[in-house]
């Protein structure tokens, strides 16, 4: 089963949102997805707003019916840091496997990786994925975990092949 694989970036960011600050996350991860030819249908910055952050993971799951979202920002220890919480108001499947291994390969190149909450699931036929918002951290995950994203959207979408090699 070849899947054409439609994507959101959701970048979470107080100053990004008001234009005080260049997105360079959200542009790592538009490079890096491209490159492995997914494409990005959907793009915005928006404030550390749990309610706000949960709308808008409904909205593109529900509505523009996107296959993957990734979300960078807003899942570290701040106050203002609310991305998992609001993920995890949206998702119906957590998938702890993926941000552990966001966090695990993050720890080779920083003991900060083991402050990151993000998490990730899938609410409906999307998967939903928290990144660091640091780009050096977006591109260390992503770059480890997507490989792995084509097989696990398939499985989503309900491809009855066997899992083994």
């Amino acid at each position: 089963m070849k899947l054409m694989i439609n994507a959101g970036i959701l970048t979470i960011s107080d100053k990004g949102a008001k234009g005080e600050r260049e997105d360079k996350s959200g542009e790592k991860i538009r490079r890096l997805l491209t490159e492995a030819g997914i494409n990005v249908k959907s793009y915005e910055i928006i404030p550390d707003d749990q309610g706000l952050i949960s709308q808008k993971l409904i909205d593109w799951v529900d509505n523009k019916k996107l296959d993957l979202i990734l979300t960078t920002g807003g899942t570290g220890l701040s106050p203002r840091d609310l991305t998992p919480e609001a993920t995890r108001e949206v998702l119906e499947k957590e998938l702890p496997g993926i941000a552990e291994a966001i966090r695990w390969e993050g720890l080779k190149s920083t003991s900060r990786a083991m402050l990151s909450r993000g998490m990730a699931g899938t609410r409906g036929y999307t998967l939903i994925i928290n990144l660091p918002g640091s780009p050096q951290a977006v591109n260390t995950g992503l770059s480890f975990i997507l490989p792995t994203l084509p097989h696990a959207l398939e499985k989503l979408k309900g491809d009855p092949s066997e899992c083994a090699n």
